[in-house]
């Protein structure tokens, strides 16, 4: 009898491992399996863009910073400048703005930097704004510092604008762990927080810098931002996050996936939602609509308007409705990113305020550069 009782005790336990053992198998592959999110389907996508409200914002940097290392350091970070001109956005119905991060800001002081976030975040929620984050840049120059940013050169657009990562981060390998932190600290972070709408991993990932920094640009960039940009993706979806990833398209034949660079195949796989550049005019503007719409996904417009060139606000934002395509023009107010001058202002001297601004909406005071564009929006955007 005893024997038998230790027998039965000795199949209870050893069934009891067996099915613990299970449940730890079956953990370790469901951790396996969500290790990294896949891309949305075009069904998960549209579910999250139909809860969206008709998205129409701007580029934001607050006037009182020239990149977005002034905007975002410590000693310069201006919550008042912020405040009040997110309110000049929300008067006129901007519900988003596309917001820079940069590497380095993490890497200087983690905590601070999320610290800070949170504020903006808090900022444009009073608002009713959500932002759209963008981790990396290669536009302008390719030296970023921390620290005192240096002064706008006169008349020059974007003269202190930093890429992200630099240069030298970006030929360097061994940084890469750093980046990888940066991505998958961040956008951890705020992987839940509902006052993000998302987060676009490069801005013009293959932009060569030919008017400004070209002289100076690594000759085979992308060659380095390629890869990198998929390990982004990667680093950027094993952090889970509960809103989109996108990457920009913004230049070439967008006719069929076979006249796409690398590049903008890479934007277009791994994104939930596509979005696109277009500073041409409205004709222009239509037709990269319809070619993009081949790929059934939600269409965000991320820059637009650039009067100098052919693009108006009375010209794309209609078009962009009638599509339901999300709209973000450059630039929001007039600062020290000067961009109310064109981009030949790196090569042609220019003295004094342009007659015709190329970018941005609101003067210092809260004046609309043009009332009629101001209510050409607040119409559009009408509830």
């Amino acid at each position: 009898m005893n024997f038998i009782k230790k027998t039965a005790f000795g199949l209870l336990i050893a069934l009891s491992l067996l099915n613990c053992s299970k449940k730890d198998s079956a953990k370790d592959d469901l951790h396996t399996e969500t290790a990294h999110r896949g891309v949305w389907t075009k069904e998960q996508a549209k579910t999250w863009y139909e809860k969206q409200s008709w998205l129409v914002g701007a580029d934001f940097l607050p006037s009182t910073a020239i990149n977005q290392l002034e905007m975002f350091q410590e000693a310069t970070f201006d919550t008042a400048t912020i405040n009040r001109e997110l309110g000049w956005a929300a008067s006129i119905g901007m519900n988003t703005m596309r917001v820079y991060l940069h590497d380095l800001l993490y890497d200087q002081d983690s905590v601070g930097f999320m610290n800070r976030l949170d504020v903006f975040l808090d900022i444009a929620d009073k608002h009713k704004i959500k932002p759209l984050f963008v981790l990396f840049d290669s536009c302008w120059d390719p030296f970023p510092k921390l620290g005192t940013q240096r002064e706008p050169k006169p008349g020059v657009h974007n003269s202190g604008w930093v890429q992200s990562p630099g240069l030298e981060a970006l030929k360097d390998s061994t940084q890469y762990p750093r980046l990888e932190r940066y991505v998958k600290g961040t956008v951890g972070q705020f992987a839940d927080d509902k006052r993000v709408l998302g987060w676009d991993i490069w801005n013009e990932p293959d932009n060569p810098n030919t008017s400004s920094y070209g002289a100076v640009e690594l000759p085979n960039k992308v060659d380095y931002v390629l890869p990198l940009m998929k390990k982004s993706f990667e680093w950027a979806r094993s952090a889970h996050p509960s809103q989109p990833l996108t990457a920009g398209i913004w230049a070439g034949d967008w006719t069929s996936p076979g006249t796409l660079k690398p590049i903008e195949k890479l934007s277009i796989e791994e994104s939930d939602v596509i979005s696109f550049h277009n500073y041409e005019n409205a004709k222009e503007f239509e037709k990269r609509i319809l070619q993009l719409q081949q790929y059934d996904r939600p269409l965000i417009c991320t820059e637009y308007m650039s009067r100098g060139n052919g693009s108006f606000f009375e010209g794309s934002l209609p078009i962009a409705k009638k599509y339901n395509v999300g709209a973000i023009n450059w630039g929001l107010v007039d600062g020290k990113s000067q961009t109310i001058y064109p981009w030949d202002s790196w090569k042609k001297t220019y003295t004094s305020e342009p007659e015709l601004w190329f970018h941005d909406i609101f003067r210092k005071d809260g004046k609309p550069y043009k009332e009629e564009e101001t209510e050409l929006i607040k119409k559009l955007t009408a509830r």
